[in-house]
């Protein structure tokens, strides 16, 4: 039978985005939904290897938290004071046991679109749906952005702070408003989906829960746009989705049996979804005919590729390394030039790709990012440097804070031998 402690991390991965939304919604305070959220995650520990698990562990958590918010309001000295529907909210405490996830409306959508409020940076819009939305620990957002931790730390602090000061409304907005806050919001769902697929921190290269969670999220995101007869189909909201389709149909297959790292080019194909593919592509395809090119579009496409070669022999290096270079047309990032250098290389030889990286290594933007010096010291192996290859795959085992991808590159360590 699961433990207690897997129970609650359990219920914290695959329900915290969906509570946390619905307490924000309740209680219009996110400070206030993260506490009472994080003491219901402790009362949790403390009762149920007393009480055994409840029926809907996620509902049990909900209105746990909520009667602890009821609690706390009910203390403040100007309570009398409070909005309306707090006062109602403390009426009738829930009971736990009665509680149904079912019940509870699907917040989250609305929880996007209020912290991607145009009034907020893009950077805090991102970062604050990461953390609430996602679940995201704060040195993992950290981590996603390339920024020190306190800094963003700081950076969520005054994103909550400007939403409470500014009044910004919970809600999905108006459809002429909607446009403007796309951007922002597809933004936040790819970097979700990133630390779904390739977790910056912890013991596992996949959590499933949050790259599933952002394809799930992309989905509604599309339908509504659809739906609506104001608006139509967004190509990059599309392209959006196909490239997370394209890239999770991958995912069984980037890890062995025991949790370890496979690349792409050894992994079992015959592993890879089929349909998923399929489906991602005909989205891709879908997306394109819309002729209004973006950055999604071009990484699904450059993902296309590589699900479509049969081998990795196959895989059209020359096309990949193109549509990188298009996609610098619209992001000019150092981990885009970072992946075109690598796709030149395989498609020019190591050689061509390292003397990329030297030329990006020189504006120093990424010598803190571990991938930097994992993908140079690839092709230092490649290319037959072995000792320089053992230098960089050193100064990549220092950075990387992914246990996983830390035990693959002590084995590329250990398949180069000591200096």
């Amino acid at each position: 039978m699961e433990d207690t402690l897997q129970a609650v991390e359990r219920t914290f991965r695959e329900q915290s985005g969906r509570v946390l939304a619905a307490l924000i919604s309740y209680l219009n305070d996110f400070d206030l939904a993260e506490d009472v959220f994080q003491e219901a995650m402790v009362i949790a520990l403390e009762t149920w290897p007393r009480d055994g698990l409840p029926r809907n562990p996620g509902a049990w958590i909900t209105a746990t938290a909520r009667n602890k918010a009821i609690d706390r309001i009910r203390r403040r000295q100007n309570f009398d004071q409070k909005q309306p529907h707090l006062v109602a909210l403390t009426q009738k405490p829930a009971n736990p046991d009665d509680f149904e996830m079912d019940g509870i409306p699907d917040e989250r959508l609305k929880l996007i679109f209020t912290c991607c409020h145009p009034a907020l940076s893009l950077e805090a819009q991102v970062a604050l749906t990461l953390r609430t939305l996602g679940g995201l620990e704060t040195a993992e957002i950290a981590a996603a952005f390339l920024v020190p931790i306190p800094t963003m730390a700081q950076r969520l602090v005054r994103a909550k702070r400007k939403i409470q000061q500014a009044g910004i409304p919970y809600r999905v907005p108006p459809t002429d408003l909607l446009p403007e806050r796309l951007n922002a919001v597809l933004t936040t769902l790819y970097l979700i989906f990133n630390e779904g697929y390739n977790a910056s921190s912890g013991d596992a290269l996949i959590r499933h829960e949050l790259s599933s969670e952002a394809i799930r999220l992309t989905q509604i995101l599309n339908q509504l746009l659809a739906d609506d007869p104001n608006l139509t189909e967004n190509a990059e909201a599309l392209g959006l989705l196909a490239l997370m389709l394209l890239h999770d149909a991958r995912r069984t297959a980037r890890v062995d049996g025991s949790g370890e790292l496979i690349l792409l080019e050894e992994q079992n194909r015959s592993l890879w979804y089929k349909e998923q593919i399929e489906m991602g592509t005909a989205v891709l395809e879908r997306a394109l005919a819309m002729k209004q090119p973006g950055p999604y579009q071009i990484q699904a496409a450059i993902a296309a590729l590589h699900d479509q070669a049969a081998t990795p022999q196959e895989t059209d290096w020359p096309q990949i390394a193109a549509l990188y270079q298009a996609l610098q047309q619209f992001t000019n990032s150092p981990v885009v030039r970072l992946n075109w250098a690598v796709a030149v290389a395989m498609a020019e030889g190591p050689m061509r790709g390292l003397a990329l990286l030297d030329d990006l290594a020189e504006a120093g933007s990424l010598d803190h990012y571990h991938l930097f010096h994992a993908a140079r010291a690839d092709l230092l192996r490649r290319a037959g440097f072995h000792d320089d290859a053992h230098d960089a795959y050193t100064i990549a085992l220092d950075l990387c804070q992914n246990g996983v991808e830390k035990r693959f590159l002590r084995r590329r360590l250990a398949e180069l031998g000591s200096k």
